[in-house]
């Protein structure tokens, strides 16, 4: 119990040490991880309440909560989805209670790209708006048109 307890004092002198950037790309990274283990409280734990996360369909603009009873089928399998980060920016407010992000991420799409906007919030940071976009190479996209 001992070493728990130590671990964890540890874990959080460590979070509480990192720059905001850092929180941010730790609280991203571990929120894809999240999706990549199913792991449903984590994945909407690093979520606001009132989040939005907008997914690569025109009809695809949901609420957290939404978002949460859509994918349980997802969530109820050893793995949502596995999102790899291959870039990442963090651009922050000049109030250090508000940032916002770009990512391009390895998919079973292919390479798509996620943008977002986290908030400092009691909890630590969390997630406010997400939006996942396929990308889609310049000399490729009038192929792409033509199948749309």
């Amino acid at each position: 119990m001992k070493k728990i307890l130590y671990i964890l004092l540890l874990a959080s002198a460590f979070t509480f040490a990192q720059k905001p950037q850092e929180q941010i790309n730790t609280l991203l990274d571990n929120w894809h991880q999240a999706a990549a283990v199913a792991d449903e409280d984590t994945f909407f734990g690093s979520m606001t309440e009132d989040a939005r996360y907008i997914g690569t369909d025109e009809t695809e603009n949901w609420k957290r909560d939404e978002l949460k009873e859509w994918s349980k089928e997802y969530f109820a399998k050893d793995s949502a989805w596995d999102f790899k980060k291959k870039t990442r920016n963090v651009y922050m407010h000049s109030d250090n209670k508000l940032a916002w992000f770009d990512e391009t991420l390895d998919t079973w799409m292919g390479v798509c790209r996620g943008s977002g906007v986290v908030i400092l919030t009691k909890d630590g940071w969390k997630i406010q708006h997400y939006v996942l976009s396929v990308t889609i190479p310049n000399d490729k996209i009038d192929a792409y048109l033509e199948l749309k």
